[in-house]
């Protein structure tokens, strides 16, 4: 196939620089990675749930790099997540071969992408919610001649992808059953529509609510006589809330290695202004052109920072706002009585939203003490499908 061609033939393995470069000579825009804060974050997430006994499964959908992967899979990562099947490929072809795929598919054309990826990750995992998606989850097993585990994805109240139905749910495991090379792994379940409640006591009243429900619902498939080994989901917003159930086994956290400007705008437990964690991920711009006093425009826009929602956030440049304006330009609106920056200089900013700003990019600039060192592709760019 040549889809399977083009996503094979995508670099993995980092580009080392003969000499090191210094970040103020990147071109612009640039998507900068601190290495020693994407350590610091990966160890930090991973004692603090070691400590609280829980696992975790970190969607890669966030970095879309297996470099990183490997990087949570040395830090204790039972496996990791991805949400489509492309991305499953590309990270099977890097050697990770614990993958689960978040979002159901329900199309013959994915079987032999499936096949090929279970070939190359034996523990490759798929969420289902439906008939449909058993059943192309059986015809790429057969395909590839191995079993294939599933995980029933559970929906409360998101209305995105998942089932809330009991009766439709124990279906589901019994047609998982009836197929000789499918083994119910266990349940999914994810509320990303909570991970960005600012308040953090609202925000952990409706999470633990949301599983409530969730886990009240995996207890009548259990109680249908079917085991469930694993009960996976939660997210960033909610990892320190989510561990205070014991009959979750393991966390789907992503953005905690980059935190970008959203996740930066909620509060964290026992009254701290955000979450633990320090953002390693931002964009480097320049100043291209001053047409009025008080406003800079930069060289970046939607084509180089991806945001639903909030603006990115200035590094370097004190009580400056940005605003997008357009696809290749942004404003820095400057602070009143503030020293306007000449022309050519160039400012960091937090990512808006990591995880589309990342799938804009061919490679992340890798550095350490001011210096670039090496580039990461990001493989994963463009697997939509």
């Amino acid at each position: 196939m040549i889809e399977l061609e083009l996503l094979a033939a995508k670099p993995v393995e980092a580009i080392v620089l003969a000499e090191p470069r210094a970040i103020e000579d990147l071109p612009t825009p640039s998507l900068l990675l601190d290495e020693v804060v994407l350590d610091a974050n990966i160890a930090q997430m991973a004692q603090y749930l070691a400590q609280h006994n829980k696992k975790f499964r970190p969607h890669a959908k966030t970095h879309k790099c297996p470099l990183i992967s490997r990087r949570q899979m040395a830090a204790g990562a039972v496996g990791v997540c991805v949400a489509k099947v492309s991305e499953a490929f590309v990270q099977a072809s890097a050697g990770i071969h614990d993958i689960l795929v978040t979002s159901p598919v329900t199309t013959v054309d994915r079987v032999p992408v499936i096949a090929q990826t279970l070939l190359k990750a034996p523990q490759l995992k798929l969420a289902v919610d439906s008939n449909l998606a058993v059943d192309v989850a059986s015809a790429a097993a057969e395909l590839a001649g191995q079993e294939l585990g599933l995980v029933l994805d559970i929906d409360v109240e998101m209305g995105r992808t998942g089932n809330r139905d009991t009766l439709e749910l124990i279906a589901l495991a019994k047609r998982i059953g009836d197929h000789a090379l499918l083994r119910l792994c266990g349940v999914q379940h994810y509320a990303g529509h909570l991970q960005h409640i600012e308040e953090f006591a609202e925000r952990q009243e409706r999470s633990l609510n949301s599983w409530g429900q969730a886990l009240a619902l995996a207890d009548s498939i259990r109680e249908a006589g079917f085991a469930l080994e694993i009960v996976t989901g939660g997210g960033t917003g909610t990892f320190d809330i989510d561990t205070a159930l014991d009959a979750l086994t393991d966390l789907q956290v992503g953005s905690y290695i980059f935190m970008d400007a959203e996740y930066l705008d909620i509060g964290g437990a026992d009254g701290r202004s955000q979450l633990p964690f320090d953002p390693s991920l931002m964009i480097q711009a320049s100043a291209i052109s001053q047409p009025v006093n008080g406003m800079v425009t930069l060289d970046t826009g939607f084509k180089s920072m991806a945001s639903e929602t909030v603006a990115p956030q200035f590094v370097d440049l004190p009580g400056a706002r940005f605003k997008f304006a357009g696809d290749e330009q942004g404003v820095a609106i400057l602070p009143k009585g503030s020293q306007e920056p000449m022309l050519g200089r160039k400012f960091r900013m937090i990512t808006p939203h990591c995880d589309p700003t990342v799938n804009l990019y061919d490679y992340y600039w890798v550095h350490k003490d001011g210096y670039v060192h090496s580039l990461w592709p990001i493989t994963g760019r463009g697997c939509a499908w």
